[in-house]
């Protein structure tokens, strides 16, 4: 059925089938509704660099304060919250672009030391230093035959 389909959302051509992004699709239209994609999710990198995992995070205007970094059960999750405040409500808008909501990522964290994990937020950037578990291998010992 999904190949069936010449068209994607923005009118141009699909020039191959990628279930993945229909996914993608459902899964923005199911939860954020008709809201703008950005409303619910950032953009992040995830880079290795041999003993950690270093993740950077779009947040721009927000201030550190409203950033939230909760981990629990291997699943980190990084919440930004953007309040709209009195005086801007009160203004009559012709066009409004900027959002303002509640932002939020989870990671699985399953490999990571989360003792060890370093944040900091600088120009719009979250940054989180992830060191990864030491791989513990268990003593080997011979056993005698009696």
């Amino acid at each position: 059925m999904f190949e069936l389909i010449p068209f994607d959302r923005r009118g141009s051509r699909v020039s191959a089938y990628d279930p993945f992004r229909m996914l993608d699709d459902m899964e923005r239209s199911f939860f954020g509704g008709n809201s703008h994609p950005a409303m619910s999710s950032f953009r992040t990198d995830v880079t290795d660099t041999g003993d950690a995992f270093v993740l950077d995070a779009e947040l721009p205007g927000f201030k550190k304060e409203d950033i939230k970094i909760d981990v629990e059960n291997d699943c980190l999750t990084i919440t930004a919250e953007r309040k709209a405040d009195e005086e801007e409500k009160q203004k009559n808008f012709i066009k409004r672009e900027r959002f303002y909501g509640s932002f939020s990522r989870s990671f699985d964290v399953s490999g990571v030391n989360v003792d060890g994990i370093e944040a900091a937020y600088n120009d719009g950037i979250l940054k989180l230093t992830m060191p990864k578990k030491v791989e513990t291998v268990p003593p080997t010992r011979r056993l005698e035959i009696k």
